[in-house]
């Protein structure tokens, strides 16, 4: 029998589980499910048990509960020698009290569904996968890591809003979010760069979702998400920053209701909204419609406009680092984020940049520019084992 942790990161678009080795947290076995309820959904098998799920197939065009389901099943039923002895989930609001990862009890529990309303394309969602583990592996340990506790520690400036101060002791406060890529990321970084990690650097996490993050001395000090991951860069269906005015004349002169407010900004804008075409990047990029070029445009200038602000609140700026599936894999978006933040100092090898090289700031770059891969569900298989009793047994069976 092979002991496994279980990690679950249940992406707006997309969900990620792995299962590692309890002692080691080797990868065993990963898999990825993209476009999540479009007729065009991909599932991709990984790891060193792979071949033990060769040809099997999600139902198409489900919803994540239903996949969250099916993934259970298949593990349980594709290996039978492999016991989960603990899970981790990626919980993307911890909001002010988890500066963290913890256990998750009926009070943490209680807390996760309390913040759900802020960040509803995520915390549904692993709600419903905690519950799913719950109701297939009773007295599972399982373990919360969370998006926001990687900026708690952030200068109290960089958290209020210029709101009353009521709002802020209630717990109005920039948040922000994708922690526990830039912790990944960090650690990455430090290998690759080694004491410059420690100075001003920018984490871009580019995807469905994208955010940056400002760092100085490995710590967050600033980041573009707020209160809500609706905040900040334009994404694949999400506006970003948007003047709160919109909203109010949305309301008053348009007609729209909270609930078609919340659909517009969280699902029907991004990159979807300026183009009308689709949330992808990638097939934005083979599109010749104009329309198609002005929302590749709008994120690139948007990107470069939050570096600008980003490099100003450290004071200067000595790393860049892209991550996430646009950061990693597009690299004409890179070019043309480079191209904006020349005045930085940034200066790219077109040719390291084209075949997706770790470094692809060239010699008269006075930044450093990095690709880095990121990887959410290693930070969460090795909080859930630093968690969790190494010599507990649950198979639920």
């Amino acid at each position: 029998m092979t002991d496994a942790l279980l990690v679950v990161n249940a992406g707006s678009s997309s969900l990620r589980c792995a299962l590692y080795s309890r002692v080691s947290i080797e990868p065993l076995c990963r898999v990825h499910i993209e476009a999540i309820g479009e007729s065009a959904q991909r599932v991709e098998w990984s790891g060193a048990l792979q071949a033990s799920f060769n040809g099997v197939s999600p139902p198409a065009a489900a919803k994540h509960a239903t996949l969250i389901r099916w993934v259970l099943q298949t593990l349980r039923t594709q290996l039978p020698t492999t016991t989960i002895i603990a899970a981790g989930h990626r919980v993307v609001h911890g909001g002010a009290k988890f500066a963290g990862p913890v256990l998750i009890d009926d009070g943490v529990m209680q807390e996760i569904e309390r913040l759900a309303p802020l960040a509803p394309n995520h915390q549904p969602h692993a709600i419903a996968a905690i519950q799913a583990i719950a109701a297939n592996w009773a007295g599972l340990p399982q373990v919360a890591c969370f998006d926001t506790a990687f900026h708690r520690q952030q200068p109290r400036l960089a958290q209020l809003f210029a709101l009353p101060r009521e709002l802020s002791d209630a717990g109005v406060l920039r948040y922000g979010f994708h922690g526990l890529s830039y912790e990944y990321l960090l650690g990455e970084l430090a290998k690759i760069a080694g004491p410059r990690a420690d100075g001003r650097v920018i984490l871009a996490h580019l995807g469905h979702g994208a955010s940056l993050c400002a760092l100085h001395r490995r710590r967050s000090v600033a980041t573009t998400m707020g209160f809500t991951a609706l905040d900040g860069l334009m994404m694949g269906t999400r506006c970003g920053e948007l003047d709160p005015g919109v909203v109010l004349h949305l309301q008053q002169a348009q007609g729209f209701d909270i609930e078609k407010v919340a659909d517009l900004l969280y699902n029907r804008s991004g990159l979807l909204g300026v183009s009308g075409i689709s949330d992808d990047l990638r097939v934005l990029e083979t599109s010749d419609d104009p329309h198609a070029r002005e929302a590749i445009e709008l994120f690139a200038y948007r990107a470069a406009r939050e570096i600008g602000s980003l490099a100003a609140a450290l004071g200067g700026l000595e790393t860049l680092v892209f991550s996430g599936g646009i950061g990693e894999r597009s690299a004409q978006m890179r070019k043309r984020i480079c191209e904006h933040v020349r005045w930085l100092g940034v200066n790219i090898d077109n040719a390291a940049n084209a075949s997706h090289q770790t470094q692809i700031s060239d010699g008269k770059s006075t930044l450093d520019v990095f690709v880095i891969p990121t990887d959410e569900e290693i930070v969460i298989a090795r909080a859930t084992q630093a968690l969790t009793l190494t010599g507990r047994r649950e198979t639920g069976s």
